[in-house]
């Protein structure tokens, strides 16, 4: 999953919002690191709802209709998949930052993210 749709995941494990808010969520949630755009937000949301992993609803904000998106059961379990899922790769970069740390640069190293058979 990319990173772009795991925080999408995220922030509406928090709470259901619209996709204007999703996008500022994501932005804050990742200071400002991973700003969506309203191309990227919605084709994910359209994709997930199609998927089941979220719904969405309909509502009147200031005589303007909003669609507003839910986290569904299997999204949530999506989003504890994700997170596992996330969490070997955040301990592969802890374990490599550590190989450097530690030694010189080599060529041929072994580790996590080595590309040698």
């Amino acid at each position: 999953m990319s990173l772009s749709k795991f925080f999408i995941l995220c922030v509406l494990h928090q709470r259901p919002m619209h996709g204007y808010d999703v996008a500022r969520a994501v932005e804050a949630t990742t200071n400002g690191c991973c700003s969506p755009t309203e191309g990227t937000i919605y084709p994910v949301l359209r994709e997930f709802e199609e998927g089941g992993y979220l719904t969405a609803a309909s509502e009147v904000v200031s005589g303007r209709e909003r669609k507003v998106y839910t986290l569904t059961d299997k999204g949530r379990a999506a989003f504890k998949v994700a997170v596992e899922a996330w969490m070997d790769v955040t301990r592969c970069l802890v374990d490599a930052e550590k190989m450097i740390a530690a030694a010189p640069l080599t060529t041929g190293a072994s580790g996590c993210c080595s590309t040698a058979p």
